[in-house]
């Protein structure tokens, strides 16, 4: 037959997203800390401002006779609960935040979409709050920073970060397919040995922060372990009401931690 130099041509691949790029959810996410910590250079009458207005103080919940008001009134009772995660104390808090977002957060961001990524950010930030609130009861400092949401996003990301072909297992693919594994059930979560030795460390560093009452950054700013662990948990226990990905027969995910893990 002539024309011999026919070949089959194969059919073309999808593109794969490389796995350091960021999706465009957590790109807007780590843009409004940017713009938002601006604020410290505005004069420190507002920069205090915002601080009273906008971060959470236990304190504003106070019921007992010695009550304070703040600047905001009601409506601060409200939206401190999310607000307080989006300011930072100085560049070193923000960039330590954003450092852990980098891994955590752009999985979650590609597998939950731009919409269930940002209320997901607000439910655990609030968590992170309740959990300071119920810990700190009439402390007047005020709380700022995105740790219970970060917390929140690792804890999230657990789920599925080490099943096969996932953004933390030996075996991945693409950024994108990597975070659209199937996940595992918090049972399953809590039985996989990768899991809970990142649960160990987690925890164990926390713990270690709370007791020792230590102090990161330039200013000496304490740690709000608790709120970590408020963030952490509700990350870890809503993660299913968030996830659009169906969910992985058993016997699949079981095989998957088998090929992962060499055991159960």
């Amino acid at each position: 037959m002539e024309g011999s130099e026919y070949q089959q041509q194969s059919p073309p691949e999808a593109p794969h997203e490389p796995m350091l790029t960021l999706p465009g959810a957590l790109t807007a996410y780590i843009a409004l800390l940017a713009v938002v910590h601006l604020r410290v250079l505005l004069p420190p009458e507002v920069d205090n401002w915002i601080i009273d207005v906008f971060a959470f103080i236990p304190k504003r919940y106070d019921s007992t006779l010695l009550q304070i008001h703040f600047p905001g009134g009601a409506g601060a009772k409200v939206w401190t609960f999310v607000t307080y995660s989006l300011l930072h104390a100085n560049l070193s808090h923000l960039g330590f935040n954003v450092l852990w977002l980098l891994p955590f957060g752009s999985a979650l961001a590609r597998r939950f979409g731009p919409m269930r990524f940002f209320v997901f950010m607000a439910v655990t930030a609030a968590a992170g709050a309740l959990a300071h609130l119920v810990t700190h009861e009439h402390a007047i400092a005020p709380m700022i920073g995105a740790s219970a949401s970060v917390s929140g996003t690792m804890a999230a990301a657990l789920r599925f970060a080490f099943v096969q072909g996932s953004f933390l297992s030996f075996r991945r693919g693409d950024a994108e397919a990597a975070a659209r594994v199937p996940a595992l059930s918090l049972l399953g979560s809590l039985r996989n040995t990768r899991v809970l030795g990142f649960l160990a460390v987690w925890f164990g560093i926390n713990i270690i922060f709370g007791m020792g009452s230590i102090a990161i950054g330039a200013d000496g700013q304490s740690v709000a372990w608790q709120a970590h662990i408020g963030g952490f948990l509700a990350g870890l226990l809503l993660f299913s009401l968030f996830d659009p990905i169906p969910r992985a027969p058993r016997h699949a995910a079981d095989a998957s931690s088998w090929d992962e893990q060499g055991r159960v």
